[in-house]
């Protein structure tokens, strides 16, 4: 359909048609009514391309409530998945015999991916290896996170990580939010060390949010402008409230704080 103020041009180097291959924005759904969930995705429909049941929220769902949503996210060409710390419960209470179970249970409902992290379960590298093994071996695709929310890693370790994830057949690596900022700015020489090391289009850097103490609403959308500047507007960014999709997208199409990268004086 026609867009309003259709003869301002967007960025050419943004990716407009679904489904994107980078340039992705990942939405956090905390609990969406059906009904809210529609009303939101017929306004940013276009702009987010993947929703995360946050931690293990899809527990709390009856099962039909929940195929309802997926099957309106999937109208929209939004990927659902399962965030991180739903499988950590899992392992952590049932180890690694209650991975598969709960793999299946995903794909059964129509679940296409989750999320495989340790922000509170510590994973070793074999865990980690095995764990995406047995997630790709029942046919979802495999979101890996890494990083700490607590302690500092180096970016050699986060690599390192990454590729573990990478070579056990994951799709694409998160990285933690509380890795990327430090005292409330962007963490530029780890960020910087990251996209020397991973192919960028692979990686989804996460926003910092309530959940990380201390962080400010300031701090995420000057995260978001620094990526946007950094890698251009077809950069991944996670964590993205659904209240903020609309926001970010203006952030990539420079019509927000990121504003136009060069001035035309030629009217002057």
């Amino acid at each position: 359909m026609a867009q309003a103020f259709s003869m301002i041009p967007l960025p050419p180097e943004r990716s407009t048609t679904k489904p994107r291959t980078s340039g992705q924005t990942m939405m956090m759904d905390w609990g969406m009514p059906v009904r809210e969930q529609e009303d939101l995705l017929s306004l940013i429909g276009p702009y987010v391309d993947i929703a995360k049941f946050v931690v293990g929220t899809a527990r709390l769902y009856e099962e039909d409530y929940l195929r309802q949503k997926i099957g309106i996210y999937e109208e929209y060409q939004v990927e659902p998945f399962l965030g991180g710390q739903f499988l950590e419960f899992v392992f952590g209470t049932q180890g690694i015999a209650g991975v598969k179970p709960y793999c299946e249970e995903a794909k059964r409902l129509g679940i296409g991916a989750i999320e495989v992290s340790d922000n509170v379960v510590p994973l070793s590298s074999q865990d980690r290896r095995e764990i995406t093994g047995i997630a790709v071996d029942c046919g979802l695709h495999v979101h890996g996170e890494v990083g700490s929310k607590h302690d500092e890693t180096t970016a050699e370790t986060l690599i390192e990580q990454a590729n573990e994830f990478f070579d056990a057949g994951a799709d694409v690596v998160l990285v933690e939010a509380a890795e990327l900022v430090e005292d409330g700015e962007p963490n530029k020489p780890l960020i910087s060390d990251l996209a020397a090391g991973l192919d960028v289009k692979k990686v989804f850097f996460e926003l910092p949010g309530a959940w990380i103490k201390g962080t400010t609403t300031t701090e995420v959308i000057y995260l978001k402008k620094f990526l946007i500047d950094e890698f251009g507007p077809d950069v991944n960014i996670a964590n993205v409230l659904p209240g903020n999709v609309f926001e970010t997208e203006a952030l990539r199409s420079h019509l927000s704080f990121a504003g136009p990268q060069q001035m035309n004086r030629a009217a002057e």
